[in-house]
Parts: C-alpha cells; sequence; structure tokens
C-alpha cells in the first residue's frame, strides 16, 4: 500500500471515529454539536492541504527519479516558496547539474578516447568482458591485413593469423615480439583496465620493421665498412709485392721455381677473389637511391629468364609464365629490379633438388608479381631469419642475396614477401 494512501485512510478513520465520539457526547446539546462538527471540518481542510504539502514533494521526487532513471538530466523545479521544499529542490537541482557535468565530461572523455584509438599509429584491440574482440582501430586491421567483420565477436585463440596466436599466450602485462616472414616485426602488449568493477583486456600492436630494419643496417654497414678498409689496405700492398715478384724474369728463368711461381699465381687469383667478395658486401651498403622511371613489367622478367636460362638448363628447371597479354608499368629503378629478381630466380632454381618449374605470375588488377617454385621449401625455423644479413641455409652462402633484394625492395617502399605456403610451393609475392 503507498503512503499517501494510508495517510487518507488514517485521516478518514480518525475523523470518522472523533465524528462518532461527538455524536454520542453532545447528542442532547445541538449547540456543542455543531461547534464540534465545524472543528472536524477545520481539521479535514487542515489535514488535506497538509497532504497536499507532503505529497507535492514526494510527486516532485517520482518525477526526478523517473528524469534519472531516463538518463535526462535536463530536467529541474522551480522555487514554490515553501522553506522545506525550496531545500529540496535545491539539493535536487544541484545534484542534476552535477550530473549532466559529469555525463558531458565522460562523452568527451569518451569520444576523445575513441578518436584517439581510431588515429593511433599503434594497433590497438579491445576485448570485451568474455575475452571476444569488441574493437580493432584501423592501424591493427592494416598491420593483421584482415577486416572487422572477420575479427570482432570472436576469441583471439580461435583465430589463425600468427600474430594474434602469440596474442592468446600473452598473460595481463606482458609483452612480446612476434617476426612474419622473416620482415614484419611486431611487438605485442597485453594489460587490462577495471570497467563496472570487471577487468577488460586490451592489447598493442606496434610494428618494429623499420627500427628493427634502420638500426640493423647501420650495424652491419659499418661492420662492411671495417672489413672492406681492412681487406682492401691488405690486399693492395700484398698484390703489389707478388706481380713484383712475378715481374722480375732473372727469378723465373732457369724454370726450377715453376712450382712457387704457380703458388704466387694462385695467391693473386685468391686475392682478386676476395677483393669482388667484400665488393659484394660494399654493394650491400653503398645502395644508392631508386631512379625510378617507367618500366614495361612483363619484359623485365623476359630478360631476367633469359640471364638465367643457362642456370636452369644446368638443373633441368623450366620457367613458366601466367601473364596476360597486356603488360603493365611499373615506377621502378630497372637495374636495381633486375638484380633484385635475378637473385630471386637464382634462390628459386637452388631450391629445385632435380628437376622442377619456376613460374611467373603477374595480376595487373593487383599490380603484383608473383615467383613460384617447387623446390623443397622454407623450413620453419628458417622463416624468422631468411632476410637476415648473413644468414645462408647454403653451405658456401654468403648470405647477401636476399638481404640486398630486401634493400632494393624496402628502397622502392614495396611490399613484399617470402613463404612456403604448401609443400613444393614457395611464393615470393611483390606487390607494385
Amino acid at each position: 500500500m503507498k503512503l499517501r494512501t494510508k495517510y487518507i485512510l488514517f485521516v478518514i478513520i480518525l475523523h470518522l471515529v472523533t465524528l462518532g465520539l461527538t455524536f454520542v457526547i453532545f447528542k442532547e446539546n445541538k449547540l456543542l454539536f455543531l461547534v464540534a462538527e465545524v472543528f472536524i471540518l477545520i481539521s479535514v481542510w487542515i489535514s488535506w492541504r497538509l497532504y497536499q504539502q507532503l505529497i507535492q514533494p514526494l510527486q516532485m521526487l517520482t518525477q526526478g527519479v523517473e528524469a534519472i532513471k531516463d538518463r535526462d538530466f535536463n530536467v529541474k523545479f522551480l522555487p514554490t516558496g515553501k522553506y522545506e521544499m525550496d531545500q529540496l529542490i535545491e539539493v535536487y537541482n544541484n545534484m542534476i547539474d552535477q550530473l549532466r557535468e559529469e555525463r558531458v565530461k565522460q562523452e568527451q572523455q569518451h569520444f576523445f578516447l575513441e578518436k584517439l584509438i581510431h588515429t593511433s599509429p599503434t594497433g590497438i584491440i579491445i576485448l570485451d568482458f568474455n575475452d571476444h574482440i569488441q574493437q580493432v582501430n584501423p592501424a591493427a586491421l592494416a598491420l593483421l591485413g584482415m577486416t572487422a567483420h572477420a575479427l570482432q565477436g570472436r576469441r583471439v585463440h580461435e583465430l589463425s593469423h600468427p600474430v594474434l596466436q602469440q596474442i592468446a599466450l600473452l598473460e595481463s602485462g606482458k609483452s612480446g615480439t612476434v617476426s612474419l616472414t622473416g620482415m614484419a616485426t611486431y611487438k605485442l602488449q597485453k594489460s587490462h583496465f577495471i570497467d563496472r568493477g570487471f577487468p577488460r583486456h586490451f592489447i598493442m600492436i606496434e610494428e618494429l620493421t623499420t627500427a628493427i630494419l634502420a638500426a640493423e643496417k647501420n650495424v652491419y654497414g659499418k661492420v662492411i665498412r671495417m672489413m672492406a678498409h681492412e681487406v682492401n689496405n691488405t690486399i693492395g700492398p700484398v698484390n703489389s709485392i707478388i706481380h713484383s715478384t712475378l715481374g722480375a724474369g732473372a727469378l723465373w728463368a732457369d724454370g726450377r721455381q715453376q712450382v712457387l711461381k704457380e703458388a704466387l699465381e694462385v695467391a693473386v687469383a685468391r686475392n682478386q677473389n676476395l677483393n669482388m667478395f667484400m665488393r659484394n658486401f660494399a654493394d650491400l651498403v653503398k645502395l644508392p637511391v631508386p631512379d625510378r622511371k617507367p618500366v614495361n613489367l612483363h619484359q623485365l622478367i623476359h630478360n631476367v629468364t633469359r640471364l638465367m636460362q643457362m642456370k636452369a638448363t644446368e638443373k633441368q628447371v623450366q620457367f613458366k609464365f601466367e601473364m596476360p597479354d597486356v603488360s603493365f608499368p611499373v615506377l621502378i629503378d630497372e637495374q636495381q629490379m633486375e638484380q633484385a629478381c635475378i637473385n630471386i630466380v637464382k634462390n628459386a632454381i637452388e631450391a629445385i633438388e632435380d628437376t622442377g618449374t619456376v613460374t611467373f605470375i603477374t595480376d595487373p588488377r593487383t599490380r603484383q608479381l608473383v615467383i613460384t617454385d617447387n623446390g623443397k621449401g622454407i623450413p620453419d625455423e628458417h622463416n624468422e631469419y631468411i632476410f637476415s644479413p648473413f644468414f645462408s641455409s647454403k653451405r658456401d652462402g654468403q648470405g647477401i642475396g636476399l638481404t640486398l633484394v630486401r634493400e632494393i625492395l624496402l628502397n622502392h617502399q614495396l611490399y613484399f614477401s617470402l613463404k612456403t605456403v604448401a609443400p613444393g610451393n614457395t611464393r615470393f609475392e611483390i606487390r607494385f
């Protein structure tokens, strides 16, 4: 039963009892009975006025509560001139003002946070209370190469992307790094915040590729320059002495020192090979800025295959072309890109143990070149290092071929990847 109903019943019962008592007491004296009735009527009027004064604040409070339930913080009440009522109205209006200011602040902060997350160059993934992906910013979508539709509403560990699989292994408050196809390196950090009393996780994905490559190039560049300097300073004087010795005809006139002469000639040849070896490393450091010009991509591919045809024939490797009749121009440094393609094709041929095929695929729509081979493929444990300087899985490899390819393609600001997608299917992709 409501409070006002109880009050009305109480007043009615009280006045009915009073009326009954006055009738019993003053039934023989009509004048006193009439006076008592007047007092009862005055009491009823006073009770009604008190009822209005008591119920009005309750009604106003009810309206205010309904407004708060509806999150409408614009409903305020005007003073009535009654002291108690005006105090209540003042408290309510102050509370509504504070609630409205807090909501405005929260909306501004939420808008700022949304804007910050959306424009952040760091990839951010926000999870809900059940660790389902709730929000993904554009930077994270670009880094993962996935759409928001494919991610939202799913758990991280349910997705097959290698970055997300690494994230699933992270504990809250921990960080780690992951490298893909030997090139892209990401820093992953998992943390949490409290929302409505419950922890919610978020993940930050930061690409470190550019910074790592710059630091790496700076280090190996210094090493190569130091090595080249020392080797050249040694080989020059040594070869000069050997050539002077070989030019002294009197030493070799009787033919008795023929073995020594041949040994010195071998030493000269070996020094020349060593000089060429260091020049290859020096070329990697001194790679010039690309001189970009429009180049017919199909013509470039045919030029490379003609240069590599003899090596392919020696290993019984065939070239296959899956290219449309009409080529598309690409803005590149022709000499540098030709050198990069030669290294790619050379690796593809060497990966084929007996007979096989190297296939060239172009797509004008996506402006993509794919060079595939059906060789032995790249072991999983080598994926992280294939583009690292001086790394080679070959017994006599120098480890600069793919590093040179990497530098050329990075200088051209092209996306590229190398991976074995299936047994007997290794793909080198370049997007122009």
